[in-house]
């Protein structure tokens, strides 16, 4: 049973940063993708980022490009949020998502963790 479990959430003043770990547990993904999500409240889950895992291609929704990077370390299992300059309306819960195929299929998903930005 794959699990896929994420740390680094936290309480950040704005303009800060914030990094975000997702391990996955249990299998060893060869191919697919893993990203990320968040869901803030009131709001639909959206997707925010991904990363291919053959050839690391990126792809990051309009609101977080040239703040966020996405990277992942294959021989651990693991994708990584960096996030930068981060503001209010980043406030979220943040999720992680693997795939086993490209076009991505999310069928894997981390418990989530609150991202928090003052103001």
């Amino acid at each position: 049973q794959v699990q896929l479990v994420e740390s680094g959430g936290g309480l950040v003043q704005a303009g800060g940063s914030l990094r975000l770990s997702c391990a996955a547990l249990g299998r060893t993904f060869s191919s697919g993708a893993m990203g990320w999500f968040r869901q803030a409240p009131g709001k639909e889950r959206e997707s925010i980022a991904h990363i291919t895992r053959s050839d690391r291609r990126t792809y990051y929704a309009d609101s977080v490009k040239d703040r966020f990077t996405i990277s992942s370390y294959n021989a651990k299992n693991t994708v990584y949020l960096q996030m930068n300059s981060l503001k209010p309306e980043d406030t979220a819960v943040y999720y992680c998502a693997a795939s086993e195929v490209i076009p991505p299929r999310w069928h894997y998903w981390g418990q989530g963790t609150q991202v928090t930005v003052s103001s």
